[in-house]
């Protein structure tokens, strides 16, 4: 899934979860699952998340949304192979947006 966000320092729950496409409601109960996701909370209590929680996100989207793990098949994924399976996610995110501009330039011909 490719996620589309301005660069920015930091996110409100509310863009986050659009960008995903899911209610504020799985990120607020995959940030208590998951001890990678920390968002910083303001005074008020909302919730900031920064470039690091995002791709922390994406992992979590990937393997339960797309690959379709279990919440706690995930957890131990992310403990036992995080740094792999950053690595073939990243890699798969880079190979996505390449066939994104590809079709681009496809239609352009």
């Amino acid at each position: 899934m490719h996620i589309e966000l301005p660069e920015k320092r930091y996110y409100g729950i509310g863009e986050v979860a659009k960008a995903f496409g899911v209610n504020t409601s799985l990120i607020r109960f995959w940030e208590k699952e998951f001890d990678a996701l920390k968002p910083k909370k303001n005074a008020k209590g909302n919730r900031k998340f920064t470039p690091e929680d995002i791709k922390n996100l994406q992992l979590i989207y990937h393997l339960v949304k797309e690959r379709g793990f279990t919440l706690e098949g995930a957890k131990t994924h992310l403990k036992e192979n995080k740094k792999k399976t950053l690595d073939n996610f990243e890699i798969i995110a880079k190979l996505e947006r390449i066939k994104v501009e590809l079709s681009k330039i496809k239609e352009q011909l």
